[in-house]
């Protein structure tokens, strides 16, 4: 859709831009908040939102009289560090090369994964378990990335229903011993922004609903359930983003992109 793509090409400009200058006050500042907060929550985090804009902005936390764990701290900041590598690479082609970087911003600060001695930046070397699904054996997930990896790529522009069955699969080979949601998820946005589709963060609330279409995309082959979820959370930022993006005095621009999801509305209707 148009309005997708006008409104991409100029939330990755303001991004870029943002991040050059270390402008934590706009769209660059609220996504990092906003992505981290969920995504960590979702994995168990106990930090709330005005202590990860806390660690965010100043470096610290205000705990109230809270224990604070120190595991949860470190997977932000490890989080933050993992966005802004996705943003400086986000013109290279996804890699398990790539992939491999993310885990590694994300958990190289981990004291706790590193005394459990799991790999950082590396593929598991033990079996793990998600829920009820099977995930793949230590042994076998460089090649179920490569092949996975491979089908992706072949693909000239990968629709959000491409990009949906890379997410359900990459979650299933599950192949970081820790941190393969934050990761997953971290590509997810990636992807769309890549792709010029409208972001998708998955919000905490929703994560009942979103381990349940995960499920059915894993086990019935079913993946109407995750892209109902995608669209509903790709509204949802987008509801949330555009003031950030879209000037106020650019009414060519907010015209058109309104215009272009008016009729993107209809059409889902």
């Amino acid at each position: 859709m148009q309005y997708e793509i006008d409104f991409t090409q100029l939330l990755t400009k303001q991004f870029k831009v943002e991040y050059q200058k270390r402008d934590k006050s706009g769209i660059y500042g609220f996504t990092q908040q906003y992505l981290t907060y969920n995504s960590n929550k979702i994995e168990g985090s106990g930090l709330g939102e005005s202590q990860i804009a806390s660690l965010f902005n100043t470096g610290s936390i205000m705990s109230d009289g809270e224990i604070i764990v120190a595991k949860d701290i470190e997977e932000a900041t490890g989080h933050f560090a993992m966005f802004n590598h996705m943003l400086e690479t986000l013109d290279e082609e996804l890699s398990q090369k790539l992939i491999k970087e993310f885990h590694y911003k994300l958990k190289s600060g981990v004291f706790e994964d590193m005394s459990n001695g799991y790999p950082i930046g590396e593929y598991k070397n033990r079996k793990n378990i998600v829920g009820i699904i099977e995930t793949t054996l230590p042994e076998e997930v460089d090649g179920r990335m490569t092949e996975l990896l491979e089908v992706y790529r072949k693909l000239d522009k990968p629709s959000l229903s491409d990009i949906a069955v890379f997410h359900s699969n990459y979650e299933q080979i599950h192949p970081f011993q820790d941190g393969n949601g934050r990761t997953g998820r971290m590509i997810l946005f990636r992807e769309c922004l890549k792709n010029r589709y409208v972001p998708i963060i998955i919000t905490e609330d929703q994560k009942q609903e979103y381990y349940y279409a995960l499920q059915e995309m894993q086990t019935n082959c079913n993946s109407e359930p995750l892209l109902q979820l995608f669209k509903a959370e790709q509204q949802d930022y987008f509801d949330l983003a555009k003031d950030f993006v879209i000037p106020t005095s650019n009414k060519s621009i907010e015209m058109r992109i309104k215009e272009a999801k008016a009729v993107y509305d209809r059409k889902r209707k």
